[in-house]
């Protein structure tokens, strides 16, 4: 089994925290959003994954390796390649398809979940989807009466289905995959000017192959800000019953920390409240402050603020703030 993780976007409904770290890099309860993702996907698979291929962009060398460090902790392999250009979901699968060898699941590094994996070896793929209040804000499938998917249909301005892609898929034969996507890529056929993975899927429909919903029990997302704030309390929740998440070395004066909190190494409490639902990362000084629902990365320094629903990046310096606020690295305010 392989997990392939396209993850070369930019991030711009995440600016200025995607300014200079990768979304999928963002810390979700201290832990990279990519590194929860394929932990989960690893937890849940009935086979063993042998390798974690990542799809980025310009990363950097530090961060390759960290991607590779994650898989290998996984005991998979781990591989890097290069979608230089952003022309859609197919084209950035087919930018690894030197391993879409075999079964292999394709998970876009933007949501995290918990679902069972069941994959069915009667059919040839799986898309996992969740019921959605509102469809039209999303791509969603539409089955027959034999719950098999027949249509893709995005952002449909009247009702087809409630049943929203959240980008993990299975696929049973990753060569077929592979050569759906390059007949669109050979014969330039796009959907709204990209290379779309849903167009190959309906190709790969009409040849009579069978593609199942695949049903999550919890859908998280990590589009934007206050969906990754929300996102970072929920995973919070899951994790306190499994230990706590605050380091033996912090520092705690007249402070009181009010779990399910996580907080990270070297991080020095004053007069203050911390959590619940508060991710603090290391390094981080917070005095005369309460600081709930709340994501802070590295070396950021709080003082005198109350702070609910905030993100803030590394080394930034707040002062005498009561706001919900979304700060990018080395910012500083008040």
């Amino acid at each position: 089994m392989k997990i392939i993780v396209p993850m070369a976007g930019m991030g711009k409904r995440m600016r200025p925290h995607t300014l200079v770290t990768p979304k999928p890099l963002l810390p979700i309860a201290g832990k990279p959003i990519v590194q929860r993702l394929v932990e989960d996907i690893v937890a849940v698979c009935p086979e063993k994954v042998d390798e974690i291929a990542y799809i980025i962009g310009d990363f950097g060398k530090e961060t390759e390796q960290q991607l590779i460090d994650i898989a290998e902790t996984l005991g998979a392999k781990g591989s890097i390649y290069y979608q230089e250009e952003a022309l859609g979901t197919a084209h950035a699968i087919y930018c690894a398809k030197d391993s879409l060898q075999g079964k292999v699941v394709v998970a876009f590094a933007d949501t995290l979940f918990r679902a069972e994996f069941d994959f069915d070896e009667t059919c040839d793929g799986i898309v996992w989807v969740n019921q959605v209040e509102d469809p039209k804000a999303f791509g969603v499938v539409k089955l027959n009466d034999k719950n098999q998917i027949i249509a893709f249909v995005e952002k449909p301005d009247t009702f087809v289905s409630d049943l929203a892609i959240i980008g993990i898929y299975y696929f049973k034969d990753g060569e077929n995959l592979s050569q759906e996507i390059k007949y669109l890529l050979d014969n330039n056929i796009k959907d709204k000017g990209e290379f779309q993975l849903t167009v190959a899927l309906e190709n790969m429909m009409q040849k009579g192959k069978v593609i199942l919903p695949g049903k999550v029990n919890e859908w998280m997302d990590c589009g934007n800000k206050d969906a990754t704030v929300d996102t970072n309390k929920r995973i919070l929740e899951l994790t306190k019953n499994k230990g706590s998440l605050v380091s033996k070395d912090v520092i705690v004066e007249n402070s009181i920390i009010i779990e399910p909190c996580f907080i990270g190494e070297h991080v020095h409490l004053v007069n203050s409240v911390v959590g619940p639902h508060a991710s603090i990362g290391d390094h981080g000084h917070i005095k005369n402050s309460v600081v709930s629902n709340s994501i802070v990365q590295t070396h950021s320094k709080i003082t005198n603020s109350i702070l609910h629903n905030a993100m803030l990046g590394n080394h930034v310096r707040i002062t005498g703030v009561a706001n919900d606020l979304s700060l990018g690295d080395y910012s500083t305010q008040g």
